[in-house]
C-alpha cells in the first residue's frame, strides 16, 4: 500500500457533528504544513430545551396493545444539519481547490458524503473514519503523512 499523498494546495476537512475544521497544505506531500483556513462550531442546546414532551402514542384497532413512537434524537438532526451546512460550503468553494481528503466519524462521513456534489466527490483522494477535531496540527499531519491509501 502506499501513504497518502496530500499535495501543496490540497484542502483537508476535519469534522465531527460539533466541529468542523478546514485546513489547507502549504507545504508538500513529503513535508506537510497544514493552516486552519477555517473554524465552525455549532452549538446545540440541551436535550431537556429541545423538546419536553413524551413520545406519542398510537392506538391498534386491531389489538388491545399501545405501542410509543420512538423519541426524535434532536442532537442526531443538530448533526445533520451540521453536515449539510458544512458540505454546501465546500460544494460552494469547489473551484478553489484540486484535491480534498475528508476526516471525520463514521456517520458523519455519510452524512457528508450524501451531501457532496457530484463535482465535489471527484475532488477527494481519501476519506479517513477517524475523530481528531480535538488532535492538534502536527498529530493531524503525522497522522496524513503516515496514512495508508
Amino acid at each position: 500500500m502506499a501513504h497518502l499523498q496530500v499535495g501543496n494546495g490540497d484542502w483537508v476537512l476535519i469534522g465531527d457533528g460539533k466541529k468542523a475544521l478546514l485546513l489547507v497544505n502549504e507545504g508538500d506531500a513529503s513535508l506537510l504544513n497544514l493552516r486552519r483556513r477555517s473554524v465552525r462550531e455549532q452549538t446545540s442546546a440541551p436535550t431537556h430545551e429541545q423538546g419536553s414532551d413524551r413520545p406519542g402514542r398510537t392506538f391498534s384497532s386491531s389489538s388491545s396493545g399501545h405501542s410509543a413512537y420512538s423519541q426524535t434524537d434532536l442532537h442526531n438532526l443538530d448533526e445533520t444539519r451540521f453536515a449539510d451546512e458544512i458540505a454546501k460550503d465546500i460544494n460552494r468553494s469547489v473551484h478553489e481547490f484540486s484535491r480534498l481528503v475528508v476526516v471525520a466519524p463514521p456517520h458523519m462521513l455519510g452524512e457528508l458524503r450524501h451531501a457532496f456534489s457530484d463535482e465535489t466527490k471527484a475532488k477527494i483522494i481519501a476519506e479517513i473514519d477517524k475523530d481528531l477535531t480535538k488532535h492538534t496540527l502536527p498529530d493531524i499531519e503525522k497522522l496524513l503523512h503516515t496514512y495508508e491509501v
